[in-house]
């Protein structure tokens, strides 16, 4: 047994006491060296051959003999030979790789938007690397210069609630790295966008509200500085203009729209004196927790207040009763967002850029239809 080294005891010498010990390799290189960690350059002082050849039989190319190469690839195996991708990829100045900036992953629109992102760039042979802000400017900050300094070949951004100031895009403009704005998008940027027209979706929402006899409207938004937002919010406001209703202020509340913030705009409309019969909810999120909340409160659904939501997430069909909602297609823009990155990267001769807008639908379930009920009391 190998007991611990005296101060005057060099690292060579109780090297050469271990790789005696029965069973290890005497090959000095391989032994240092951690499993996964063995080189070319250790192959080749192995077998005694160059590196170049080694390089070549591990690609399997028919100028090295049947013999050397099925030992080069039995060695590389045996004690875990991995190419080193990053090093390639940086002599090729070739990443195949497309850098994702998301708000929160754990949100299901978000979800299927980066499922569409990575179908298109797995299909086209890229990976992608996913990164979420959490809805804050210094975060989105920090996440855009990590994709930067990993040489990511173009990004697909949702910008986050906070996000006012682009700098941070800045260095990849200049590194002619194509940036795609998605859903949340800016037009301070000479950039593509894919978007959806969210002034026509809080339009359709706020209408179809008005044609189930709601006059008095409430209107759950998110930040006003978001594209999606302010734009859901002035199709609410033209749609009660259409109809000659009036804009009440203290029926439009701003927030993060989460699951709390969907009891906390509740608590606040159902404490006013005269209460709204039908809301618009920027996202279902906060549209469940309000008829949660309502239901809690003897309010009956949709009778006397009618709801709807807006993205069509899971949990939409699955409250009772069933949450009215805009049909978001998620996964498409995450496709086209992605195929809009690989073309710019493909021809950087391209120069203009394109806005892409995708339309919604209108999805009517029980949250708000009163003609169902009409017919049941009928």
């Amino acid at each position: 047994m190998v007991g611990s080294t005296s101060n005057g005891e060099s690292k060579q010498t109780l090297l050469k006491m271990i790789v005696h010990l029965p069973g290890y390799p005497k090959n000095e290189q391989v032994l240092m060296k951690k499993k996964g960690e063995i080189t070319i350059y250790d192959i080749a002082s192995h077998l005694k051959v160059s590196p170049s050849t080694v390089s070549r039989a591990l690609k399997d190319h028919p100028s090295i003999g049947k013999k050397t190469k099925k030992a080069i690839q039995n060695y590389a195996a045996k004690y875990g030979y991995q190419p080193n991708t990053i090093a390639a990829s940086l002599r090729n100045n070739k990443t195949n790789t497309i850098g994702i900036i998301i708000s929160w992953i754990n949100r299901p629109f978000i979800a299927s938007l980066i499922s569409g992102i990575e179908q298109a760039a797995n299909d086209a042979g890229y990976n992608v690397i996913i990164t979420q802000s959490q809805d804050s400017y210094e975060k989105e900050v920090a996440n855009a210069q990590a994709l930067f300094a990993g040489r990511v070949e173009g990004v697909v951004i949702s910008l986050a609630m906070e996000t006012e100031k682009f700098d941070h895009f800045e260095q990849f403009i200049n590194k002619d790295i194509p940036l795609v704005f998605v859903d949340r998008v800016t037009d301070q940027l000479n950039s593509d966008l894919v978007a959806i027209d969210n002034f026509d979706a809080g339009f359709k929402a706020t209408e179809h509200l008005i044609t189930q006899g709601c006059k008095r409207i409430a209107h759950l938004g998110g930040s006003q500085i978001r594209n999606v937002y302010s734009e859901r919010q002035k199709g609410y406001i033209a749609a009660l203009s259409k109809h000659n209703l009036p804009l009440d202020e203290s029926l439009i509340l701003h927030s993060s729209l989460s699951a709390e913030d969907g009891h906390h705009c509740a608590e606040q409309l159902f404490g006013l004196n005269e209460r709204p019969d039908g809301v618009f909810s920027a996202n279902d999120t906060a549209a469940v927790s309000l008829i949660q909340s309502a239901k809690s409160k003897g309010i009956k659904i949709p009778e006397e207040l009618a709801v709807i939501g807006f993205n069509n997430d899971p949990i939409s069909s699955i409250i009772e009763p069933q949450l009215s909602t805009i049909y978001h297609p998620a996964t498409d823009m995450g496709v086209i967002a992605a195929t809009q990155v690989l073309k710019h990267r493909k021809n950087k001769e391209i120069v203009k850029s394109e806005s892409i807008v995708l339309n919604t639908e209108l999805m009517v379930r029980a949250s708000s239809d009163r003609s169902i009920h009409k017919q049941l009391v009928g």
